[in-house]
């Protein structure tokens, strides 16, 4: 299968879009972030990478994003973490490095859970880029205006504006109270696997202070964290690449 066809898993009821590119162990799953679709500067970069080396790369989009059947605004944390594990499941064979941004990490932190409670040692790393697990109830939650909780009361829902696209940000009832259902940062985190999270200093979404806590729930003997002074949430600039691929590298190499 070409890495530039799409192909398609019903996941109740639901068309997920993948593209994957064969190769050796251990591959490369991509888990994009909130709005975000799977042909992103980071998963091109990454896909580029798979090929160059040989290695498997795996990439599909959450419902309601891209080439995914779905509406945006049923989406919620369970939703997608379910398709996620649908499409890792169908297309990947044996241990596998999550790389994954901002919602994504929330997303793969929750798959390594149930993965485990599975009894599936699928993991070998995971690459968590200016990560936002738990974001709804510690990012969007303290931070709601009257005016936006009286939508989600009245309507189920309210819109930001988004920085990366003409269409806002919606933020539904069902998502907010799904995420308390998910969260990660209650306490320890065993993730059976190395952790490197990289996360930029001038990241307006996600402030740094986030990832230290995070990195602070992690075992200290597993995890990195590199602070990238001047980055900002995308990390997409082609130093942040760079800093992408070489971390990656490593972590592949370590899991060999």
């Amino acid at each position: 299968m070409s890495a530039e066809q799409a192909e398609f898993l019903d996941v109740a009821g639901t068309r997920i879009a993948v593209r994957r590119q064969e190769g050796r162990i251990p591959g490369l799953v991509w888990l994009g972030g909130y709005k975000s679709d799977m042909l992103g500067t980071k998963a091109e970069t990454l896909a580029a990478w798979a090929r160059r080396t040989g290695h498997g790369f795996l990439r599909h989009d959450y419902s309601g994003h891209g080439e995914s059947g779905g509406a945006f605004k049923d989406g919620t944390i369970s939703k997608w973490l379910d398709e996620s594990l649908a499409v890792l499941r169908h297309f990947t064979q044996g241990r596998q490095i999550l790389v994954a941004s901002s919602m994504g990490a929330w997303i793969a932190l929750r798959m390594v859970q149930e993965l485990r409670k599975a009894g599936e040692d699928r993991i070998a790393g995971l690459v968590l880029l200016a990560p936002a697990p738990d974001f709804t109830a510690a990012l969007v939650e303290p931070a709601l205006e009257d005016s936006q909780r009286q939508d989600l009361e009245q309507q189920g829902y309210f819109e930001v504006p988004s920085d990366y696209s003409a269409e806002p940000y919606i933020y539904t009832r069902a998502l907010i109270e799904d995420g308390r259902a998910n969260l990660v940062m209650s306490g320890p985190i065993d993730t059976h696997c190395p952790v490197h999270i990289l996360q930029g200093l001038a990241d307006p979404d996600v402030p740094s202070a986030h990832a230290l806590r995070l990195t602070s729930l992690l075992p200290a003997d597993d995890v990195t964290l590199s602070l990238i002074p001047d980055g900002d949430h995308r990390l997409s600039r082609p130093q942040d690449l760079d800093m992408l691929v070489r971390t990656v590298e490593a972590m592949v190499e370590q899991a060999q």
